[in-house]
């Protein structure tokens, strides 16, 4: 990484790239598709979207004033973020409802990103969000597959022409605005079987006395919300 590298990705963080061609940006849909769609490759691909979800309670954890011990990351897809502090009040609140929401939302920014031509700058916020996640994973897996996902999107950005860039770009955003949904649907169809009696929805309604359906109601509108204007952004 000489000087003069560093300055063009520099120039390229803060500046802005030309919209890629319209197949280019159909084609990473379809590809974001061929990762969520079918079983076996979700349960593989499911893993960043953990990766996200985490991210988020970590996030409104710290945020919200509670001190943040660490994020552990499981093979099968679930995870364990672990804060201090009050075990009620709206810290908590928040940091339960942040988890299925997160992913959708960093869907719309990145959607934002990409509509304000910020295709770089959407990468490198990418790898700084993961490697501040890294420092507080606590277990070889977690670390594993931030790392993993950390490297891939480096490669690109570091490596890769302006169209394979955009391409990934594109691609990474349409999977967090579809990959975010999913996530919600599987949780209702896991509840109704009651075979998760402590998931997010089920904490937030002991905290709160309001119905677990009205949480998971709540994940919904926001991922559906994040998609319909994720996809009149990438699309207009």
């Amino acid at each position: 990484m000489d000087e003069r590298s560093l300055s063009e990705v520099w120039t390229n963080v803060l500046g802005t790239q030309p919209d890629p061609p319209r197949w280019l940006i159909f084609t990473a849909a379809a590809l974001a598709l061929v990762v969520i769609v079918p079983h076996a490759l979700w349960r593989i691909s499911r893993n960043v979207v953990t990766i996200a979800h985490e991210g988020g309670h970590a996030a409104a954890a710290v945020l919200s004033g509670r001190r943040l011990t660490g994020i552990r990351l499981h093979s099968d897809t679930s995870g364990v973020t672990v804060s201090k502090g009050k075990p009620y009040g709206p810290g908590m609140v928040a940091t339960g409802v942040a988890g299925y929401i997160t992913p959708s939302l960093l869907g719309l920014l990145g959607a934002a990103l990409l509509t304000a031509g910020k295709i770089t700058a959407l990468l490198w916020l990418a790898i700084v969000g993961l490697a501040a996640l890294l420092v507080m994973i606590r277990n070889f897996y977690g670390v594993l597959s931030v790392a993993v996902t950390g490297g891939a999107v480096f490669v690109v950005s570091w490596f890769g022409t302006p169209t394979l860039q955009a391409g990934f770009a594109y691609a990474f955003t349409w999977f967090l605005l579809v990959g975010g949904a999913r996530p919600v649907v599987e949780l209702q169809r896991l509840r109704r079987r009651g075979q998760a009696p402590h998931s997010d929805a089920d904490q937030l309604a002991r905290l709160t006395g309001l119905h677990p359906l009205l949480w998971v109601a709540l994940f919904a509108f926001v991922a559906i919300t994040c998609l319909l204007l994720g996809v009149r952004w990438l699309l207009t």
